[in-house]
């Protein structure tokens, strides 16, 4: 860059006080107006609190093309950068200096590159640097006007990793009109033992060309005689159980490159990823606990293609809110398949134990190719770095081992080092007690979470509180390093006095409209991608619901929910767009079980049931048989597309008066007491069958399950559905259920929909 000319300068400096945060989000454009040279730097504070702030830089280069570029400015007021992404930042007293990260170290002529950082400032005068220096010339211009922040945190937690988060980047590919991001997978090869045989099977992914064909190869030799169209998998028989095998894609009849080598499942079709629990440890009054290993999540952490798994681990003392006393800390690991642990989290003594108090949401929310971790934290959470959020040393536990006073807080994760990159107040906040419905702490703190596409394009964190009485629902979005807020939908807000007591123990998020953009379905109501109320139903709160495509022969998606009210229907179907409530079942008690899958070729459409109603009852709610063993979770496992029942540590098949066991786990346990839940079932690997991750009984792997089983059937892998991906993320949500499609997968199927999807 030869030479960058100067135009006269405005100065806009952002105000405020220890007392009262006014907090107004700056945007200082300098631009050099020559038209030769120039550059133009945008200066955003995007988020003040009380002490910090989150800056957000965005350079344009106007001039000469640089391979390489340093960013220079001098804070007037004490500023200190204690954090960055998109960059390297060092300080010296004022002065400043911001270092291309790599990836953005080329700047053509127009080209721009942008990053962030936190910040400390002294709560009285935050200005706006007066000017900028790229490469060391002097770059100068205008202030332009200022936006609000969304969000406007009272208390300030401290973060200070000692590693620099990954950068965020922004997307740069321009996807089709319509088109969801997913995660860029390899293909999930795996070779199962199937008798004297290997199954081999791997993923046909969303953005494949449609007529794609796969050639299979054991080590040099190629084992099919033409290329496999009608499937995505391989029974190579008689192989040797150790055999390795790469897949490779022919497209309009030319071959391309080799897939990774294959991943292989033992002669019980199980994969073990070895996991080292916590330390135990004694509450205050003295009660000893050790570790167990609970509910799970899959990422692609690192962005290599394959995924880690995230895995929380509980202490034996958990509790249900409407349980008095300590308990022991909440540990989140993240392991790569092969066991080393990148990381783990620990939550503090201000984050209590149990199944309504932790949950966690792994995606890709900045769009960068690699997942964060998103959840809930408190005053001594210790990030994966080892940084402590807020303050070490705070205990805000009563003697009944609540936690109902102190600041909480969101914090967004690093998924490949576990730091902690943007924390903010926790939304909606503890307020009074009472006001929840108890004033001992028990419905105060039933917490949902989960992941949707509210813009159609790329996903937005979901956050919720409540759900007896006061429910509110937070969306967030994470952009350039920092959580935003996008909208709040609270049944306390006027008009929305009827959505109150109306949610579940869970939440399913789904495009229940049509419109390509998603909404949240609540139990008994649904929330639009706009943050209004769109339906009601008014039938309240339960345990267990299923949304879906649960009568295929209807158009849009259905919603099958059971209710804890006595007055109300004991289970019900609906239209999941409008809410129209399609059939009920008679009131009788609290329904605490339900389940809707086609789980039997002799019915069309889904089947559903639940404890306390009679029969297994078809779309139309018709008894069409008796009801199976179990009402918990499901899984496509065998050859057919109709779904296994799995409860417990084992996956049966129902046959319409019978049951036939399929699997039994070895060596393994199931989690969440009488729920008896897999730490995580969905299609993980291979082609569109589903997984199943117990923990051994150790607490030292976790056994990972493949079917071994040959199909005939073609289908995208489930993960590169957005509805089925999103389902994956909430499915360690308070009471787990299972995932469901965004179409219906059983007997007499249509061929599935291609998913309009991009990868980053």
């Amino acid at each position: 860059m030869r030479h960058i000319a100067k135009s006269p300068v405005r100065r806009l400096a952002v105000m405020g006080s220890a007392a009262a945060l006014a907090l107004a989000a700056t945007v200082t454009s300098l631009t050099a107006h020559a038209a030769a040279a120039g550059c133009q730097v945008a200066y955003t504070v995007a988020t003040q609190w009380a002490g910090g702030f989150t800056g957000d830089v965005k350079v344009t280069n106007l001039g000469d093309p640089v391979d390489g570029w340093t960013l220079t400015w001098a804070f007037a007021a004490g500023q200190q950068v204690s954090q960055a992404w998109g960059s390297t930042v060092t300080q010296s007293g004022a002065q400043v200096s911001a270092a291309d990260a790599g990836y953005n170290a080329a700047l053509a002529t127009g080209g721009t590159a942008s990053f962030g950082f936190n910040a400390s400032w002294n709560n009285s005068s935050n200005p706006v640097p007066a000017s900028f220096a790229l490469n060391g010339v002097t770059c100068t211009g205008s202030a332009g006007p200022t936006t609000t922040p969304t969000v406007t945190p009272t208390v300030t937690p401290t973060v200070t990793p000692t590693v620099t988060p990954t950068p965020t980047v922004t997307p740069t590919v321009t996807p089709a009109a319509g088109a969801r991001q997913v995660e860029r997978l390899n293909r999930g090869l795996v070779s199962s033992r199937s008798g004297s045989a290997n199954l081999v099977s791997w993923r046909l992914l969303g953005t494949d060309p449609s007529g794609v064909a796969f050639n299979v190869y054991r080590g040099s030799a190629k084992l099919n005689a033409s290329p496999i169209t009608g499937s995505t998998n391989y029974l190579d028989s008689g192989a040797a159980a150790d055999a390795s095998y790469t897949v490779r894609p022919v497209v309009n009849g030319a071959e391309q490159a080799a897939s990774e080598s294959s991943l292989r499942f033992g002669g019980g079709s199980y994969f073990d990823v070895p996991i080292s629990p916590p330390s135990g440890g004694t509450t205050p009054d003295g009660v000893s606990y050790t570790y167990s290993a609970n509910d799970a999540s899959v990422g692609d952490l690192d962005g290599d293609g394959q995924y880690e798994f995230v895995l929380k681990w509980d202490p034996s003392n958990a509790k249900d809110n409407s349980q008095s006393g300590y308990t022991g800390n909440v540990f989140v690991d993240a392991y790569r398949l092969n066991g080393t642990r990148l990381w783990r989290i620990d939550l503090g003594r201000n984050i209590r134990a149990g199944a309504h108090y932790t949950q966690f949401q792994v995606y890709d929310y900045s769009g960068d190719g690699r997942a964060e971790v998103a959840m809930k934290t408190a005053d001594g959470t210790r990030d994966g770095t080892g940084a402590v959020i807020g303050s070490s040393s705070a205990d805000y536990r009563n003697s009944s081992g609540y936690v109902l006073t102190g600041p909480e807080y969101l914090t967004m994760f690093n998924g490949q080092t576990g730091a902690a990159m943007s924390t903010v107040n926790y939304n909606p906040a503890r307020g009074t007690v009472s006001s929840w419905g108890d004033s001992y702490g028990n419905r105060v703190d039933r917490f949902l979470a989960g992941t949707a596409y509210l813009d159609g394009t790329r996903p937005s964190l979901i956050m919720a509180r409540g759900y007896y009485t006061r429910t509110v629902i937070a969306a967030w979005d994470f952009r350039n390093g920092a959580l935003t807020q996008r909208w709040t939908f609270d049944s306390n807000s006027s008009g929305n006095s009827a959505y109150a007591g109306q949610g579940n123990h869970q939440l399913s998020v789904a495009d229940v409209d049509g419109d390509g953009k998603d909404e949240i379905v609540y139990g008994a109501m649904c929330v639009d991608d706009t943050g209004r109320g769109l339906w009601n139903t008014g039938h309240g709160h339960g345990d267990a619901m299923h949304v879906g495509d649960l009568d295929p022969s209807r158009a849009g998606l259905e919603e099958f929910k059971v209710d804890e009210d006595s007055s109300k229907p004991s289970s019900w179907m609906a239209d999941a767009r409008t809410g129209q409530v399609l059939w009920t079942t008679p009131a009788n008690g609290d329904n605490g079980r339900g389940v809707s899958a086609d789980i039997w070729s002799g019915s069309a459409g889904a089947e559903s049931w639940s404890a306390a109603a009679d029969g297994l009852r078809n779309p139309k709610g018709a008894s069409v048989g008796t009801k199976p063993s179990s009402m918990n979770f499901l899984a496509w496992w065998d050859a057919d597309p109709v779904r296994e029942l799995l409860d417990k540590t084992y996956v049966n098949k129902y046959n319409g008066s019978g049951e036939t066991r399929l699997l039994t786990g070895s060596d393994v346990h199931s989690n969440n007491g009488t729920k008896a839940t897999p730490s995580l079932s969905g299609d993980l690997f291979g082609d569109w069958r589903e997984e199943v991750v117990w923990p051994t009984t150790a607490n030292t792997a976790l056994r990972v399950y493949t079917t071994p089983n040959l199909t005939d059937r073609r289908i995208v892998t489930l993960m590169h559905d957005t509805q089925y991906r999103a389902a994956i993320a909430w499915q360690n949500t308070a009471y787990n259920q299972p995932p469901h499609p965004s179409f219906f997968i059983g007997n007499g199927m249509s061929t599935p929909p291609l998913p309009n999807v991009y990868t980053p």
